[in-house]
């Protein structure tokens, strides 16, 4: 068959098949029997050395404007065959793929639980700042320039009397100053020791203390909200035992601890054998400390508490290692 006619073939048969094609099998079964080595058109070009040179001109302009519209048609199809068969696989009656959730870290979520606790005791929530003077976070508090206690509570330091605070009491005098009594709240946030970091021990940890002052308030009252926050937290089965202490900032002062909530008192590992947990120190306000922020201590009593948000969340979660904490693994934050 002359070439002129093969071409007119072409364009009067395989033009329309390509267009008709719906799958990409077929279309790739046209563009061989087109363009593949043995392909029509391909033979054309092949035996363009055999014709005049007008003619061979002629046909090859011809041949080749072909073969790029018989290309680009090619290629159009197979996109418009691969999207919708992309859209053909979509199934919107199924379900959708799960989104994983993030969480709040376990030490957020003890310090709201506690926060909880405390609430419904009647306790409001008040924050303070983490840069403190060292009137706030020393003075105020009892702590004379020269007191030895100061040494327990060593601090980062900044120029002139600035410094990170080493605990969240700053906030209850701060609270004090602003307020007449009665008052109950907690103060939540982070404190800062030049502690060398080890398994109990960081140079940054958060803290959560509470205070109470009114006419008439007694340890009595101190010892009443810390049971219910005991049994509220490590359930109704643990006891509580107060051990005299000291802190410059209430007289009479004690460290509290619970019955180990492992062994259930009998003695382990993990209390030293010995039944018990410190949790907290507690104490009634000293008188200084009423003084300082202008209340009467012979009108008003009160009672203050501290703990620490991490020796709780050890406790409850059963880690041994306070840096797990910090170590952002996820291996260990989503077992908790």
């Amino acid at each position: 068959m002359q070439p002129e006619k093969l071409l007119e073939e072409i364009k009067k048969n395989y033009l329309p098949r390509i267009e008709k094609v719906t799958s990409l099998q077929d279309l790739e079964k046209v563009r061989v029997e087109i363009l593949g080595k043995k392909g029509i058109l391909t033979s054309i070009l092949r035996g363009l050395k055999e014709l005049p040179l007008e003619e061979r001109k002629r046909i090859g302009r011809e041949a080749n404007l072909l073969k790029e519209e018989i290309t680009s048609l090619i290629e159009k199809k197979k996109e418009d065959l691969k999207s919708k068969k992309e859209i053909s696989q979509f199934d919107p009656t199924l379900p959708s793929f799960p989104i994983p959730y993030g969480k709040l870290h376990p030490l957020t979520q003890v310090t709201e639980e506690i926060i909880e606790i405390f609430r419904n005791l009647g306790f409001q929530v008040f924050t303070g700042p983490e840069i403190e003077t060292d009137y706030y976070n020393f003075e105020a508090l009892n702590f004379p320039p020269d007191h030895p206690a100061r040494d327990v509570q060593d601090s980062f330091r900044f120029e002139g009397d600035w410094l990170l605070r080493t605990q969240t009491s700053p906030v209850q005098i701060r609270v004090m100053e602003r307020f007449s009594p009665p008052i109950r709240i907690v103060s939540p946030g982070r404190c800062f020791r030049r502690d060398n970091p080890d398994a109990s021990h960081l140079p940054m940890f958060h803290q959560i203390e509470g205070l109470a002052v009114d006419e008439n308030i007694t340890f009595s009252d101190l010892k009443g909200v810390l049971e219910e926050f005991a049994h509220a937290f490590f359930g109704e089965d643990v006891k509580m035992r107060f051990v005299p202490s000291f802190f410059p900032f209430t007289e009479p002062s004690a460290e509290v601890s619970i019955s180990c909530i492992i062994c259930k008192g009998k003695g382990c590992k993990t209390c030293g054998y010995t039944g018990w947990l410190e949790i907290l120190g507690a104490g009634m306000v000293h008188p200084q400390v009423f003084r300082n922020v202008g209340y009467d201590p012979e009108k008003y009593t009160g009672f203050a508490f501290g703990m620490g948000v991490e020796r709780i969340a050890m406790l409850k979660y059963r880690v041994d290692d306070i840096r797990l904490f910090y170590e952002n693994d996820l291996r260990f934050l989503q077992q908790l």
